[in-house]
């Protein structure tokens, strides 16, 4: 979760410990092992980072779900439906906050133990720790991965099936270097290309624009204004 100031409660966890350590090594006199140790803490607390991003508002804009340095956009059939899928790497100095690539409700939420090879490898998508998350947005129905790398041990999502999220709502983190996938319909429009460097939130990577409204209730009652018009001129 995200606390007020910038940075997720883990940074605390993680940061905190070394901080103390440095400071009381440096209260010793050990200045190397202080030294040493209060680096760390800042490394740490500069991980844990979470700025705060300005969302797009475009209907139909589907924005990265984290920071990094897109590695595959391919063609990717999935559950049986065309599509195409985008890779983000993100290295160890991108922010790990993932966000909703956009406005909808969590449908499925499934953690799946794996591998931790390098992130940048294509079997991570496949074969390393994720979460697969799917929406259900106006648009249709999209997926995406929080996926575990060599480095990041852990990928925790604070959402749960059934949640509303809107577009570039923080929904949970990846610890010390990731992955993170997203697939779209065939008929989506994708803006980005490998090499790119997107931010999770802000970066518009895709355009989906939401399904027109059915015209089937309109002409339903078009043919019920009809057939009341008849009826009365019957009883005339």
């Amino acid at each position: 979760m995200v606390l007020s100031g910038g940075m997720v409660k883990e940074g605390y966890y993680f940061g905190l410990p070394p901080l103390a350590l440095g400071a009381a090594a440096l209260l010793l006199r050990w200045t190397v092992a202080g030294v040493i140790l209060l680096c760390l803490a800042a490394f740490v607390f500069y991980f844990f980072r979470d700025p705060e991003r300005v969302i797009p508002a475009d209907a139909g804009a589907v924005v990265s779900p984290a920071d990094g340095r897109v590695v595959v956009v391919t063609d990717e059939d999935n559950a049986g439906r065309p599509g195409k899928r985008i890779s983000i790497f993100l290295a160890i100095w991108n922010v790990h906050v993932n966000r909703s690539p956009a406005d909808g409700v969590i449908t499925n939420l499934r953690y799946c133990p794996g591998k931790f090879s390098a992130a940048m490898r294509e079997s991570a998508s496949t074969d390393n720790e994720q979460n697969v998350i799917t929406l259900a947005t106006d648009s249709g129905e999209i997926t995406f991965k929080q996926i575990a790398g060599l480095i990041a041990r852990r990928v925790v999502c604070w959402k749960k099936s059934g949640d509303r999220v809107a577009r570039g709502e923080r929904i949970g983190l990846v610890r010390f270097g990731s992955r993170a996938d997203l697939w779209l319909p065939r008929d989506s429009e994708l803006l980005v290309k490998v090499g790119d460097h997107v931010k999770g939130g802000s970066s518009v990577v895709a355009y989906w624009p939401p399904r027109p409204k059915s015209a089937q209730p309109r002409a339903q009652k078009q043919v019920s204004s009809e057939e009341n018009l008849s009826t009365a001129g019957k009883r005339t």
